[in-house]
């Protein structure tokens, strides 16, 4: 039964954790939104750089939402673990495929600076482990039945 509280509190640690980070990076890219948008310019098209700019820090937001409501944390992990996910795997094709320059990747706007490749990669992945405890570790909502008298 302790291995099970356990599980429980480190889940909920990993969500609202999970939340903070998406927050804070959605807020640091809005505090540098015009940097956030440069940045961008190396990696997408012009005529894309706002659409894409606007695109994740509002998936973003809608990730740090739906982990901090109770109901939707469970699909919070799976969209964060997918977004992890696309991050790690285009930062590696950028560096690999691309052979890209070494280029601020904007992860958290211009106020933690961070090279776009391995290490972010590798960042995001085990990103992913909270988002395992999320979505594993939560106890089950369950819907209250109605008892008819």
């Amino acid at each position: 039964m302790r291995g099970r509280k356990l599980l429980k509190v480190l889940a909920h640690v990993s969500r609202f954790g999970l939340a903070a980070l998406f927050l804070f990076a959605a807020g640091a890219k809005l505090l540098t939104l015009s940097d956030f948008a440069a940045n961008l310019s190396n990696l997408v098209e012009a005529r894309w750089v706002w659409p894409a700019a606007f695109a994740v820090i509002a998936s973003e937001l809608l990730v740090a939402a739906l982990l901090l409501l109770p109901r939707t944390a469970r699909l919070g992990a799976l969209v964060s673990a997918a977004l992890l996910v696309g991050f790690a795997a285009y930062a590696l094709y950028y560096v690999y495929v691309l052979r890209g320059e070494p280029l601020e990747c904007g992860c958290f706007g211009r106020l933690i600076a961070s090279q776009l490749g391995v290490s972010t990669a590798l960042r995001n992945l085990a990103l992913l482990l909270p988002c395992a405890l999320v979505l594993f570790g939560l106890p089950r909502l369950r819907a209250e039945r109605r008892v008819e008298v």
